[in-house]
């Protein structure tokens, strides 16, 4: 009866402080009510007549206290009626709303002494909601356990999982996935003090290491292989199959449960995220059973497909909806004033940022950031044991500004608080988290192929094959000033020589818009049938014929095609051709004429990493091993030696494919200048080899067991990540792969089979 007697005024000092912290709410949005009132000219708060100052005042507080039920009570209700509303649109729908919420308020209060322009509602709804959010947040703060309430609330957590009896909390591990940030571009922002958490995390608590990416530096390979453990078959971005017909393209729902499903059949495991896991922004699910913002989810077929669940969560707290929509909008005009400064000043290279851009941009780095990062901090909060989420905002920023620049650096900044916000979060979770960051490649700054020399890399195949192309690329040099010799002008004019020698008839008679006619355009596509789908992955090319079965071998393109090869290989803006060959298996071509089979590069890396290890047995350190590495391969003088240290094995892995194109096309790399051609519109790109794009970073907490040193492939991260787990608590996830068998399919984030996008 003491110990009751003795919890009781604990209790009514708890509820004192809450009902006290409704009050000051209330009031303080019934002063900032009566503050637009005075100061905004169509909205008032006194009737026709006027009112004394006291019946102002209680009018505000009705419309106040109004205002704020509603937000509570109905909002959460509208933002899940429109889950199936694209999150842009309701992003940009979320000021309509709450004004029409705060017209609803006015029109509650007695005797009609509210009213408002509906546009002027919009305003005030928007600054009641921030204020209101503001001044909650304040008092929370001097309150722990208000403010742990309060971080439930905005994540969707009423209360955290309750822990084993008898047992301490072991800890949760949070993988936080910063795309496209390259290890050199993290270390750059740390030292110029852009990332102050990430410098003070590496100052104590934690280790950086760089990873080389697969040949196919892109994020659909990286976080398949880093979730699923296995990335094989996935040669670019985007690849034709020959065998299916089917357009694969990493980003597209039918695409990416495709991919996982594929991956978890090879491996007979669910993924890293098995056990207890929460998969947030990704591609793919990883095996976990908390989902949002997955895109393999979007494929789901029934009342399971909850693909846009993880918007209810941010969006139900009108406050959070309002802030995320007005930085949403501030992004859009930060965006447009960079592009004019850039286009002003001239600045190259550059790439069109119009059209859509500015608000593809601005879910990236604003939406796409608030709800993750809400997500994670749910997770957090909910105590789960492993979570891994994705957050893109700087490498959508850096395809079109750049790698590196003003604009990418306000992303980074924003990153490191996004970064902060989630380790404070932590300190209230059920649970002690270890918090990791890593990137799945890096970005490559240059000008894009096009600009640099007037074609794109499908008018130089269509040229190559003999095929119409635009009036322009006949006008065009094949070679830009600024880049190319006199040996490479020599070499392009042969190659067209001997293009127009084999085709017997110009390159181009035709028109821009094909004015040929339809007789001459049949007798073209019979005569050199089939005509080639070309695609492009950053700075990766892939060329495939889809009238042939099989993957084509140099002979028979020749026979086909005589021109192609020759055409593509000499071009100044290309690195290196990858095919098959009837006489020596697969060969890698470059410019001059230079043809090495595969399996002797192969041979030669194999040396390199001999003269690495006897480096290391000698006492070298890390640096000057790659160096070592690096002049190794050169001194092999390979077309892949300019590429660095485990080139040669990540293109012999891809040969190994059984989607891999039948021309392979990297472009070329300036070691000096770190710059590449990608063959889309952008100026920092990634999918390829050359440069920072393949040198993505892993940083870890201290406690946790170091990786190896050169670590290689997305799928030996995911054996890194998987020990990490198995560190904290036992198999997080199973310690041998099993077989597939008929239970993999349980693991998929379908209940039917995956839904085809227009591309097949």
């Amino acid at each position: 009866m003491a110990e009751r007697r003795g919890r009781i005024p604990a209790r009514w000092r708890s509820a004192g402080r809450a009902l006290l912290r409704v009050i000051t709410v209330w009031a303080v949005s019934s002063l900032t009510l009566l503050a637009l009132a005075g100061l905004l000219p169509d909205f008032q708060l006194q009737s026709a007549d006027g009112d004394s100052v006291t019946r102002t005042a209680v009018t505000a507080a009705w419309g106040a206290g109004a205002f704020g039920l509603l937000g509570a009570l109905v909002w959460p209700l509208i933002v899940r009626a429109l889950l199936l509303v694209p999150a842009l649109v309701l992003g940009l729908l979320v000021f309509f709303l709450n004004g029409s919420l705060l017209l609803v308020a006015l029109w509650l209060i007695p005797d009609g002494r509210g009213a408002a322009a509906p546009e002027t509602a919009v305003v005030v709804a928007a600054v009641m909601s921030a204020v209101a959010s503001a001044t909650s947040t304040a008092l929370a703060v001097r309150d722990d356990d208000a403010y742990r309430r309060r971080l439930y609330r905005l994540a969707d957590r009423t209360r955290p999982r309750a822990a084993r009896a008898g047992a301490e909390p072991v800890p949760g591990t949070v993988f936080l996935q910063l795309d496209g940030v390259g290890h050199r571009v993290l270390c750059d922002a740390v030292a110029a003090g852009r990332m102050p958490t990430v410098a003070e995390w590496l100052a104590t608590t934690h280790a950086l290491t760089p990873w080389r990416t697969d040949w196919s530096s892109q994020t659909g390979a990286s976080q398949l292989g880093i979730l699923h453990g296995s990335n094989e078959d996935v040669p670019a971005f985007r690849w034709y199959e020959k065998d299916t017909g089917r357009l694969m393209v990493s980003n597209r729902p039918a695409s990416a449960v495709e991919l996982q499903r594929r991956a978890v059949e090879r491996t007979g495991d669910g993924g890293l995220l098995t056990l207890d896991g929460a998969s947030r922004g990704n591609l793919f699910s990883g095996g976990a059973d908390q989902l949002a913002l997955v895109l393999s989810m979007a494929a789901r077929r029934g009342r399971r497909n909850r693909s846009r669940s993880g918007y209810f969560a941010y969006f139900s707290d009108p406050a959070n909806a309002v802030r995320t929509a007005g930085s949403f909008v501030a992004e859009v005009l930060r965006e447009m004033v960079q592009s004019t400064r850039a286009r002003l000043r001239r600045e190259s290279p550059r790439v069109s940022r119009g059209g859509l851009y500015p608000f593809v941009r601005a879910f990236a780095t604003v939406v796409e950031r608030d709800v993750v990062v809400a997500a994670v901090m749910g997770d957090i909060l909910a105590g789960r044991t492993a979570v891994y989420a994705d957050l893109v905002a700087y490498d959508e920023v850096a395809h079109h500004s750049g790698p590196q620049g003003r604009d990418t650096d306000q992303v980074l900044e924003r990153l490191d608080r996004a970064i902060a916000l989630i380790a404070k979060v932590a300190e209230h979770a059920p649970r002690p988290y270890r918090i990791v960051l890593l990137s799945d490649h890096g970005q490559s700054p240059g000008e894009t192929f096009e600009s640099a020399y007037g074609l794109t890399l499908r008018d130089l195949v269509r040229v190559g094959c003999g095929l119409p192309v635009p009036r322009r690329v006949r006008r065009t040099p094949w070679g830009h000033p600024r880049t190319e010799s006199g040996g490479a002008s020599e070499a392009r004019d042969a190659a067209r020589d001997a293009l127009r020698s084999a085709l017997h008839r110009p390159v181009d008679d035709q028109g821009a818009d094909g004015d040929e006619t339809e007789a001459e355009a049949a007798a073209v596509a019979a005569a050199r049938a089939p005509q080639p789908i070309v695609l492009a992955s950053g700075n990766l090319g892939l060329v495939s014929f889809p009238g042939v079965p099989h993957r084509m071998t140099r002979e028979e393109i020749d026979r086909l095609h005589p021109a192609l090869l020759r055409t593509l290989a000499q071009h100044p803006g290309i690195g290196f051709l990858l095919v098959a060959s009837e006489e020596h298996g697969s060969v890698v071509l470059a410019r001059d004429g230079v043809e090495v089979p595969l399996a002797q590069l192969a041979e030669q890396a194999e040396q390199a990493e001999q003269a690495e290890r006897a480096d290391q047995a000698g006492g070298t350190d890390h640096a000057d091993r790659a160096e070592h590495a690096g002049r190794a391969d050169h001194a092999d003088g390979g077309p892949l030696a300019v590429f660095g240290p485990g080139a040669a094995e990540a293109v012999r892995r891809t040969d190994g494919f059984l989607h891999v194109a039948d021309i392979m096309v990297n472009s070329m790399y300036d070691p000096e200048t770190g710059t590449v051609h990608a063959f889309e519109e952008q100026i920092g790109s990634h999918g390829g080899l050359g440069g920072e794009q393949t040198r993505a970073f892993l940083m870890w907490p201290r406690e946790l067991t170091a990786p190896p040193e050169d670590l290689a492939g997305a799928e030996q991260v995911h054996q890194v990540l998987r020990g990490w787990l198995r560190e904290s608590e036992g198999p997080q996830v199973p310690l041998e792969i099993s077989p597939p068998n008929g239970r993999t399919e349980a693991f998929l984030p379908v209940d039917g089979p995956a839904v085809r996008d227009k591309n097949g």
